[in-house]
């Protein structure tokens, strides 16, 4: 799509971001599956749902402007949902994984809020009052969404600190513990190359 007015940006942007959508649909089952924490697993399976009615959401923006919705890869959430399943491959189970997990998936959801803020605004400049209400509703679940990984980051990396330290008490006393390292870590990292 070439873009060349306001509206062109504006559309396209909203592509991009209904792109963003359908990859993390498709992507937080498979990082729910190795989360440990249950609080940490019932706020994704939470958002899972409510991204799938950010995506109806944004299908009634695209009837809404008469415009097809896909024919767009966001690049940006590509990347970000990547960069959580190397997490997910990359580190064994436990609370340093869904530490790690929950540091991405915040970042998922800044990018989500920076995107929404941004045609929420466009909507509202072009005149489109339903379409920046349907938009200014999902910009603050993406806010909420964050707030709650806020929170459950709280007890999550208490747990991963925890968890570091109690490897750490195992050693000697006076002598530093050796690190450890995972036989699936080293198999893992080898099978990629």
């Amino acid at each position: 799509m070439s873009v060349e007015t306001a509206q062109d940006l504006f559309i396209d942007e909203l592509k991009d971001i209904y792109s963003a959508e359908k990859q993390a649909v498709r992507t937080y089952p498979r990082l729910a599956k190795v989360v440990q924490s249950e609080e940490l697993k019932e706020a994704l399976q939470e958002h899972l749902e409510q991204t799938k009615q950010q995506i109806e959401r944004l299908d009634k923006v695209f009837e809404i402007l008469e415009v097809r919705s896909g024919g767009k890869t966001c690049e940006g959430m590509k990347g970000l949902l990547e960069e959580a399943a190397t997490h997910a491959e990359e580190i064994d189970q436990g609370p340093v994984l869904d530490a790690a997990l929950i540091g991405a998936l915040q970042r998922v959801e800044h990018y989500e809020i920076a995107a929404y803020g941004t045609v929420a605004t466009f909507a509202e400049a072009l005149g489109q009052n339903e379409i920046h209400e349907l938009l200014t509703e999902t910009l603050q679940e993406e806010k909420d969404t964050d707030e709650k990984l806020t929170e459950v980051s709280g007890n999550v990396n208490i747990e991963a600190i925890s968890e570091v330290e109690g490897d750490e008490d195992e050693g000697e006393e006076g002598e530093k513990p050796a690190p450890k390292k995972s036989p699936s870590k080293s198999s893992k990292k080898s099978s990629r190359k």
